[in-house]
Order: C-alpha cells, then structure tokens, then sequence
C-alpha cells in the first residue's frame, strides 16, 4: 500500500461532485482521510468560487492506475475532456503526493502546486505536517509557515458523512 495525497477541487455543482469524488476514492484504497473544505475565490481566471480539499488515503494502485482512475472520475462527473487549466470545473483531482515518488514527467510529483496554493499546503498541513516532501529538504510544515494567502481561504462545514 502506498500513501497518496489527492487534491480534489469544484467550482461548479460543488456540494454534489465534492461528495460525488470522495465517494469515489473511497472505493481506491482504505484509510481515507478528509482535510477540510476549504471555499477560495478561482485563481488565474474569474468565476464562481472553489470548494478544495486534500484526502490521503492507501492505495495499492500504481501511479499511472491512479492517474488514469482519477482522469476517468472526473470525465464521469461532467469535466470536459478538453478542460484547460484556468477554467471551471465540475471536478478536478490531482495527486499531489505518492509515496516518496519524484517524477519530472506527468503527473510531476510532488505537485508544484504545493508551494504556489493556499488550498493545497493549508490542507496537507491538516493531514501531515510532519511530512518530508520527498525531494526536497522541507516538511509540509515547513513550506506552510512561509505560505501566503491562508487567511483568504474560508472552511466549508461538512455537509455528508464520509463511510
């Protein structure tokens, strides 16, 4: 089993394919884990606002399995195959971290995305701050306390129950 870091974000239908995504990595691995729920305004575009969270959860998928699983829950929940980056979404899901795998090729992990978001680092804060980005010479605790914008990020009270 490997330890994986899945960031999950909606800006569109967000109660329904928040709970929609976490029902399906559910069904991943064992030993999910939910961050909170945290509402940001959209980032490189103007829209409505994201719900984002980070699970953690064990899975014995291989990282080009989880990539392609992942990918194919989001195109069953509405995302369209063409979606760029800074543009709505009805799910988005991003390993940010497996294991200790570095990868400069897609998914390049650890996810960038770790040192340039709010609710990407607030999140894993949540879930592991002790961890060492694998890497790099800094935990996730570290990267936080030099985060910027965490005030902007808003939590969302849970709305279901996770199984």
């Amino acid at each position: 089993m490997i330890t994986t870091y899945v960031g999950v974000g909606s800006n569109l239908q967000r109660h329904k394919h928040i709970e929609a995504a976490i029902n399906e990595l559910a069904g991943l691995g064992e030993g999910l884990r939910l961050s909170t729920i945290y509402e940001c305004e959209s980032v490189g575009f103007d829209s409505h606002a994201f719900f984002n969270l980070v699970v953690e959860l064990q899975t014995e998928l291989n990282l080009s399995e989880l990539s392609q699983t992942l990918r194919d829950i989001e195109l069953r929940w509405g995302r369209d195959s063409q979606a760029q980056k800074f543009q709505d979404r009805m799910l988005d899901l991003d390993i940010i971290l497996y294991g200790d795998t570095v990868s400069p090729a897609a998914p390049k992990l650890p996810r960038p995305d770790i040192y340039q978001y709010p609710f990407v680092i607030q999140p894993l804060y949540e879930l592991c701050p002790t961890l060492s980005i694998p890497g790099a010479q800094q935990t996730i605790a570290q990267v936080w306390q030099q985060a910027k914008g965490l005030e902007a990020l808003k939590p969302v009270e849970l709305w279901f129950s996770v199984n």
